[in-house]
């Protein structure tokens, strides 16, 4: 059984088409880099996901759960980070994290939850109020929040973007210690392709609102050891593969 299985997921805003029939399988220990340009469908496609947007058709499986039948115990396989700009302002850090602790039915937040807030240098924000934090503290907090408690999935769309050096080094080192041991499962959306050669296992393209090539971990293992800027190239000639195959028809 699949730790996240998509299949035949269609999004559609008014007329525009965004999601294409998306097929896309995530087991534990695999870190999969979703890559795309801008309007290829990446964040749709992890709201849909997630629950935040209604599709027009096809399935989505959490752990074996399909999120259109039972939503709550398909949100309760899954961390997602929020949009740092949707932090709640009035509270602070540890209460943010203790709400969503309450909601995944912990008592009280995890030694391993502050100690990665630590790491990433956020503890010290954690009992003031987010409406003061920066960008970068936000995203911080909105990492925390996902990472929280262990869930087997994790949603992540473009976690990186304001994070200092040595917080982004401690997000990377977490995550694949997570899908080492086969802890959890990982998306990750991002338009970072340099990262691959370092932390993803798996990577699929997203374009025109369809996954158009998938590469394994035998390819971005091969490339890590031998040209860590083949992945960037593999993307690049696949695009324009694409842009001239839609040219030609």
């Amino acid at each position: 059984m699949n730790l996240l299985d998509v299949r035949q997921l269609h999004l559609s805003f008014a007329t525009n088409a965004v999601l294409r029939g998306v097929d896309l399988q995530i087991n534990r220990g695999q870190l999969l880099g979703l890559v795309g340009p801008n309007g290829s469908g990446k964040t749709s496609l992890i709201r849909a996901i997630t629950g935040l947007l209604p599709v027009g058709g096809g399935q989505v499986w959490i752990d074996g759960v399909d999120i259109s039948v039972d939503p709550l115990a398909a949100r309760q396989r899954f961390g997602f980070a929020p949009d740092p700009a949707r932090l709640p302002p009035a509270l602070t850090g540890r209460q943010a994290l203790n709400v969503t602790a309450a909601a995944r039915g912990l008592q009280g937040l995890p030694t391993a939850t502050l100690e990665l807030a630590q790491r990433l240098g956020a503890l010290p924000w954690i009992d003031q109020r987010i409406e003061i934090y920066s960008l970068g503290t936000r995203q911080k907090y909105a990492i925390l929040i996902a990472l929280l408690g262990d869930p087997p999935l994790l949603v992540l769309d473009e976690v990186m973007n304001g994070l200092d050096p040595i917080s982004s080094h401690e997000l990377k080192l977490e995550l694949i210690a997570r899908c080492a041991n086969e802890r959890c499962g990982v998306l990750l959306a991002t338009h970072g392709l340099e990262i691959a050669p370092t932390l993803l296992t798996d990577a699929a393209l997203l374009h025109e609102g369809r996954i158009q090539h998938r590469w394994g971990a035998a390819e971005l293992t091969e490339w890590r050891h031998a040209d860590p800027g083949a992945f960037e190239r593999a993307v690049v000639a696949a695009l324009r593969g694409d842009l001239l195959a839609g040219v030609s028809t």
